[in-house]
């Protein structure tokens, strides 16, 4: 008997999927911050491989190929006088993410298609959805298990990606990068929502961009949009790994933030944070749950646990050496006011601090960024 398909799972119970990529192969000087292309899939293998294993270690159901921001308008030229195709770089990590997947024969492998700068270029849709059809060539020859666009600003770009996609024969997810307050171009997050479920779109959802806060409101519109229209695409959501709270009505997000993308560890979630996120985004009907930049494995671990009884206990496959809710720290033995802190009730009341008194000097920065501008 085959493996389950991902609309299939969806429909039994909440599907684990993975998280960051390029922003944690970056902190680990694999990925180049500013371009944030995919060249790791190439030039350094042994490092999406391990990200892989980690990922699936800590519960993921669904490992992503490192395809992000692979769109032959996208890529130039690298180091050394190489140039990447995206065909190239979609194979390689085609290769990587099933070495990884067969070790634990039920994962579910997903190729990724990302915007392409034809759109924001104005060539039309013909030559956009070439650039998709292209980067879909290469996960149909490798038999991927769906396909998912993501991180779209625009949704007309996004019904475009969804179009290519479905000609592929196989289950298509979309994401757009938005907040409340809707798209680029001004569309209402509901509209959005709509309109990729006309589209054609399977599962419908958000990455980046917001934390998880501003996301779960997002969906909210967004379901409340699709119900009142009698469409029923599944949900997804994968934010990004920190707290934004300043950028909730932002249209572009944590870009406005003055620490992105090199400063952003002192809003990093905690992992019970990722806890919160989980359950809260179960109830709202969410069916799909993943993480986008900052989600490090151990976060996604945490969101694995959580909805653990909902998985029929399943938990995942590094269990045994997790602490979960600090249970283990009872076996403590550096002090006695450590061992006590083995209890969810004592995480729970937890506030934990930036070490960082007073915050970022607001005035005195944005008193230089004027000058540099």
């Amino acid at each position: 008997m085959g493996k389950k398909g991902i609309l299939e799972r969806l429909a039994e119970g909440p599907v684990i999927g993975d998280g960051s990529y390029v922003i944690t192969l970056e902190k680990r000087g694999y990925v180049k911050a500013g371009p944030f292309t995919p060249e790791a899939a190439i030039e350094y293998p042994d490092a999406v491989r391990q990200l892989h294993r980690d990922f699936l270690r800590a519960g993921a159901d669904v490992l992503q190929a490192f395809t992000f921001y692979s769109t032959d308008g996208k890529l130039s030229t690298s180091e050394g006088g190489k140039v990447f195709t995206s065909a190239d770089l979609n194979q390689s990590a085609c290769d990587i993410v099933w070495e990884v997947a067969k070790t634990k024969p039920d994962t579910l492998v997903c190729g990724g298609v990302s915007p392409t700068p034809c759109y924001t270029q104005g060539k039309g849709k013909a030559a956009v959805q070439k650039q998709f059809q292209n980067q879909c060539e290469i996960f149909v020859k490798n038999k991927v298990d769906f396909l998912l666009g993501e991180f779209f600003g625009h949704v007309e770009e996004a019904e475009w990606a969804i179009e290519a996609m479905k000609t592929c024969g196989m289950p298509v997810a979309c994401t757009l990068r938005i907040g409340p307050r809707g798209d680029l171009d001004g569309v209402s997050a509901g509209e959005c929502a709509v309109r990729m479920a006309r589209a054609g779109c399977d599962i419908v959802g958000l990455n980046c961009s917001f934390d998880f806060h501003t996301e779960l409101k997002t969906i909210k519109i967004m379901k409340d949009a699709l119900a009142a229209e009698g469409l029923t695409p599944y949900l997804m959501t994968q934010p990004v790994g920190y707290h934004l709270p300043e950028v909730e009505n932002s249209i572009v997000g944590y870009y406005d933030l003055p620490e992105y993308p090199l400063a952003l560890e002192p809003r990093l979630l905690v992992r019970f944070d990722c806890r919160e996120y989980a359950r809260k985004a179960y109830e709202l009907g969410v069916r799909y749950i993943g993480g986008c930049c900052g989600f490090e494995p151990y976060h996604m671990r945490e969101v694995a646990e959580e909805l653990a009884p909902e998985r029929g206990g399943i938990r995942p496959p590094g269990a045994d050496k997790n602490s979960n809710w600090g249970d283990a720290l009872a076996e403590s033995t550096i002090t006695p006011h450590v061992a006590i802190r083995h209890t969810k009730e004592y995480w729970e009341r937890v506030i934990p601090a930036s070490g960082r008194p007073g915050g970022r000097l607001t005035n005195e920065l944005v008193a230089y960024e004027g000058q540099l501008k």
